[in-house]
């Protein structure tokens, strides 16, 4: 039984290694160096803000000192924030122009943040962007960003580009968990599948989307998405599904600003949307809890678990699929300055998702599930039956 589980878990490292896009290179990335174009299209970066006080500041001063050569207009939407966010916001210096408005009560059937998308899109409707650049509240990018993104987006012909922005990654906890998220989430959604045109594969990463104003319309508008948790992927699908072209790639310098010095804050994110991702099923959450184990915890135990089941093949099974766990780990334990040792570290912390990921499900039916920043959208709310994910 040992042997099967783990000859299965090599199986599934050689095919995800090989096979599987490879994306576990890490190697989507804006180019560092680009021809500046002729024309730089006009921009408007929106901004939706719920009490991120501790970092709006620096957030809207980084938009603000945008080199970018185009008009680049910035919408900070509060939204419903009982603490200083929007004063802080109104107080950035910059070049670029900005306008801090409030998002009304949170309408049914819409999710928080694309409530606030909409309502900073509905604010600048006259004036008509080429492009829109929605980023997150607790996301500082340095100068050049927007004008790589824009010189992505022109110069290979994208409707949508989207970075992974890096994560913070200091505390006990955020050294565990971030770099992991990172892999799991590239091993979902492959980037270089999301980046072929004839591939279904459709990602974005929420903290950083640059999007052609006409794609969005094509797509419907973020009315078509308003109930979507897991919104990033659910736009990028919808872009992908009515001929758009994406682009998904790691940021090399945008990073997040949020902290997680705790376990708390990063179990939350894990319960608030993995049973979303599995669209509510618990057949799929089985599946899913089952593959973990397999793939992830079969060679530790057929390796570790020598001394008891004496089988020397189910031992060296185990050793492959175990350093093919680490072998494929390893440039993003490097991309966030870990050491490569820590690979071997990964089964762990899947067991440690895979709990998580149970006990997503359990919030669901418990009706507490899709809890964020003091809303809840799980199936007793008025989004609860729009928020599964593609």
């Amino acid at each position: 039984m040992i042997l099967a589980a783990a000859s299965l878990s090599l199986a599934a490292w050689i095919y995800l290694l090989f096979f599987h896009h490879r994306f576990w290179r890490g190697d989507q990335r804006l180019p560092s160096v680009f021809t500046p174009l002729t024309s730089w299209p006009s921009v408007v970066a929106v901004v939706p803000a719920r009490n991120e006080a501790e970092t709006i500041g620096a957030v809207v001063s980084a938009l603000r000192a945008q080199d970018y050569a185009g008009d680049l207009r910035i919408v900070v939407v509060d939204d419903a924030s009982t603490d200083s966010t929007a004063d802080l916001a109104r107080s950035t210096p910059g070049v670029h122009s900005l306008d801090v408005i409030t998002a009304p009560p949170l309408e049914a059937g819409w999710t928080g943040k694309l409530w606030a998308l909409n309502t900073g899109l509905t604010s600048i409707a006259s004036y008509a962007p080429a492009y829109l650049w929605f980023t997150d509240a607790d996301v500082v990018h340095p100068p050049a960003t927007l004008s790589r993104l824009m010189a992505k987006a022109i110069t290979d012909h994208r409707d949508l580009v989207s970075l992974m922005v890096r994560l913070r990654c200091e505390s006990f906890w955020e050294r565990r968990l971030i770099p992991a998220f990172i892999f799991f989430f590239q091993m979902l959604y492959p980037f270089p599948a999301t980046n072929d045109d004839t591939s279904s594969v459709a990602a974005a990463a929420g903290g950083c989307v640059l999007l052609r104003s006409e794609a969005l319309s094509r797509a419907g508008g973020l009315a078509a998405i308003r109930g979507r948790i897991i919104d990033d992927c659910a736009l990028a699908a919808a872009i992908k599904k009515t001929g758009g072209r994406l682009w998904l790639g790691l940021s090399d310098a945008s990073h997040s600003l949020r902290r997680a010095d705790t376990l708390e804050p990063l179990w939350s994110m894990v319960q608030r949307t993995a049973y979303t991702q599995l669209n509510h099923s618990i057949i799929l959450l089985f599946l899913t809890v089952l593959a973990l184990a397999v793939i992830f915890l079969a060679p530790p135990v057929a390796l570790l678990g020598l001394p008891w089941h004496r089988d020397v093949m189910t031992a060296l099974v185990g050793l492959a699929a175990w350093v093919g766990i680490t072998i494929a780990y390893g440039p993003t334990l490097r991309d966030y300055g870990r050491s490569a040792w820590e690979g071997g570290l990964l089964p762990g912390i899947a067991l440690l998702y895979t709990v998580m990921t149970l006990d997503s499900g359990v919030a669901h039916w418990r009706q507490k599930g899709g809890q964020w920043k003091g809303r809840h959208y799980g199936p007793s709310s008025s989004a609860g039956n729009l928020s599964k994910s593609p």
